[in-house]
């Protein structure tokens, strides 16, 4: 890598260091010359798709978005140069910024992905019912079974494909627009001139309109009061453009669709972090399954059609996650 971007390149530089990854085959470096700096990705051609990370980049820099700027491509090697957006994550900085600023910037952005966007969307894969049905089955498959070691049986994974089948629905009666798919805290960069820089996007599809917005607000690296959750994904809907998406559909189904629509994600989340660490050896997003369950113990409290998948989680689920992290 080093040498591609050196002698095919044509990049003087005086370091190449390790950057923080993230869950899925990509490594990322920083290499510097003096005060310039770039981040190299390298990501494995049988894995990871840069084809697309290239083209959509390109889509969401045209639409005004933050993403990073391509500067040099390698797809038969995966090797991408981009434009550095820095270290400081929206993670990061929750903290010691008001968060209400920070979430305009991240909704605003959203806004303009989404109203601005359809010629991308009509490009990208559909998020359909395989491919929702097929996430969430990572919940049994990875977190109940394979992590916490339960055994579900027949009326359990019934129930279990019930709840499934509902949130498909509720999924695909939304408005369908580009959803990023990982629009978080850790995805959103602080951005000297302004921001969110935008990262993580190549896995883009066509689907729900509350999709990245529950990604972002019930974010599985940080949570809020209920109350102020909700005040900004009903506050989403006063948004430029927002309005001629979704039509004259009020608080009440809106909150509808963005609860189920959190369902459906930290389902498929949870059973993520879990075979990160079994299949993948990454036990950094473990930590983080316990606030995942907490979610889905909340909305499905809320909703009668989810009373057996919220009595699993309550009486199995948490318990057996609770005794697995006791020191």
């Amino acid at each position: 890598m080093q040498r591609w971007l050196v002698e095919e390149c044509g990049y003087a530089i005086d370091t190449l260091r390790p950057v923080s990854g993230d869950a899925s085959f990509r490594r990322y470096f920083r290499a510097s010359r003096g005060s310039a700096s770039w981040v190299v990705m390298d990501a494995p051609p049988s894995h990871e798709r840069c084809d697309e990370f290239v083209r959509i980049a390109d889509c969401l820099r045209s639409m005004g978005l933050a993403a990073p700027e391509v500067l040099e491509a390698d797809l038969a090697r995966g090797f991408l140069l981009l434009s550095d957006q820095g270290d400081r994550q929206y993670l990061d900085a929750l903290g010691a910024e008001p968060a209400d600023d920070l979430y305009r910037e991240a909704l605003a952005a959203l806004a303009r992905l989404q109203t601005q966007g359809e010629a991308l969307a009509t490009t990208l894969p559909i998020y359909d019912e395989s491919m929702l049905l097929r996430e969430m089955r990572l919940f049994p498959d990875w977190l109940l079974t394979r992590h916490l070691g339960l055994e579900l049986s027949s009326a359990t994974t019934r129930m279990l494909e019930t709840s499934f089948a509902h949130l498909v629905e509720v999924a695909l009666s939304q408005p369908q627009v580009v959803v990023h798919r990982d629009y978080h805290s850790r995805n959103l960069m602080i951005l000297p001139d302004g921001g969110p820089g935008v990262l993580d996007f190549q896995d883009a599809v066509r689907g729900p309109i509350t999709y990245d917005l529950v990604s972002l607000l019930r974010d599985a690296y940080i949570d809020w009061p209920l109350e102020r959750v909700e005040a900004w994904a009903v506050g989403y809907l006063d948004r430029e453009g927002i309005r001629d998406l979704v039509g004259t559909v009020d608080r009440e189904q809106w909150l509808y669709w963005f609860d189920l629509m959190g369902l459906q994600r930290h389902l498929k989340v949870s059973g993520i972090f879990a075979r990160l660490w079994h299949r993948d050896g990454k036990a950094r997003y473990l930590p983080d399954i316990p606030r995942v369950l907490a979610y889905l113990v909340q909305v499905s409290e809320r909703y009668p059609q989810f009373a057996g998948l919220h009595r699993l989680l309550v009486e199995q689920v948490q318990p057996a996650m609770e005794a697995i992290c006791e020191p």
